[in-house]
This record gives structure tokens, sequence and C-alpha cells, in this order.
């Protein structure tokens, strides 16, 4: 079946340009132009994937994509035309999983879009041989629903975060560096910098500690990476 794409934008032009391009890959292309019609149709239709800009009418991206992040672990990436690191920064602290600064060559938007999809397909293939869960004192990582309890309370994680804490989970003691978690959760082709795992490691510890400031889960090994407490 082909990827189910959802591309949100208030420039027709941009929409329809994008669209285009997706179309020529085989994707099937659902397109909106403002935040509450975005909305809606993340909550009728099951997407792969849904890129979504920040300035919107009705509703801002932002709050499309918090609002998404309730109810749907769908990868979301953002679109800024704003170069301004706290705008990325912002989008990924309010659940995106990637974001690309307007204006922007498609071809780099396709790779994004390919490198998200091929990991959830591999994470998808892989799920039925591995582990149905992980415990390590109060925290729980279902691999069959793909959810995390902390003391049998459930936090919802993005899709990368879930990613990144399994990766961690599974390895505890081992440091990773952030380029070395940047292309295993990621991808080796994902364009993006390793700032994006500093802001996912930083949700990540104010989800699932007590205390982020003082966490007993993922540690910083300075100078080095991350890695797991048991």
């Amino acid at each position: 079946m082909a990827y189910q794409i959802l591309v949100v934008d208030d420039e027709k032009l941009i929409v329809k340009g994008i669209k285009f391009s997706l179309e020529q890959d085989g994707m099937e292309v659902t397109t909106a132009y403002d935040g509450e019609e975005a909305l809606q149709n993340i909550k009728e239709k099951n997407f792969d994937l849904v890129v979504l800009d920040v300035m919107l009418p009705k509703m801002d991206g932002l709050e499309v994509c918090q609002q998404t992040r309730e109810f749907s672990q769908v990868p979301i990436i953002m679109v800024t035309a704003k170069g301004e690191d706290m705008d990325k920064i912002m989008g990924l602290e309010y659940g995106a999983d990637d974001y690309i600064t307007k204006p922007f060559n498609i071809l780099e938007l396709k790779a994004r879009i390919k490198a998200i999809l091929r990991r959830s397909v591999k994470k998808t293939a892989a799920a039925p041989e591995a582990k149905h869960s992980l415990k390590a004192r109060e925290l729980e990582l279902s691999f069959d629903s793909r959810r995390v309890f902390v003391s049998g309370r459930e936090v919802n994680l993005t899709a990368k975060e879930f990613d990144l804490l399994e990766l961690l989970m599974e390895n505890p003691g081992k440091v990773y560096s952030r380029e070395k978690l940047l292309d295993t959760v990621w991808g080796f082709d994902y364009p993006g910098d390793v700032r994006t795992v500093d802001v996912h490691v930083r949700r990540l510890r104010e989800k699932i500690e007590a205390n982020p400031s003082e966490p007993k889960y993922i540690f910083t090994k300075w100078g080095v990476g991350y890695y797991f407490n048991e």
C-alpha cells in the first residue's frame, strides 16, 4: 500500500509542489490549508506522516502538533519560514519528529520523509520477533503497543522518543555519542544535527524522571554522550 501523507500549508503553490513531487514517488497525499482542517484530517484518517507548517490560519502548527500528540504518535515534520534555532526547537518540544526551514529544496524534504518512513517500517517489521517488554525499576516499555509506563502510569511519547528510549534501555550502561544516536534512531542519511538528540533526551527526562535535573534512568557521560542506568 502507498504511504499516506498529509501536507499542511496555507500557501497553495507550496502544497501543490510538494503534493506533485510526493505523488511522483507513489505516495498518496491529502492536503489542508489551515490548522483546524489539518487536525480534523489527522483525527479522521490514518496517516503515515504529516508535513506541517508552523504559520497557519485558525490554529498554528505548534498547537496542531501539541493537540495531535494527545491522541496520535504519527510522525510530524514541522516547516517554518523562520531561521532562528528557537523556532526549530519549539517544534520538537511540542512533539514534532523533525523540522525543515523555508525555503527548502524538495529533494531535502523528500529525504527527511523517506528516512522517517524507513525507520517506521523497520520498527514495525522487527516488532513480532522482539521481546514483549522491558522493565527497569518503575519504568516499563511495551514493544507490542509501543507504550511506556512509570509506576503504572502511562506517559505519552512521540515515535522518536520511544525509539530513543528503547535503544538505550536495550543496551544499559552503553554510552552512545550524540552522533551515534542520531545515526541509529534517525538514520545515517538524516540531514539534521545533534541538537535534535539533546532536545529529545531532555523531553524524555521530563516525562520519565521524577526529577529531570537529577535523573536516575538516562545519564549524561560528559563529553561523550548518553546512557541508560538500570
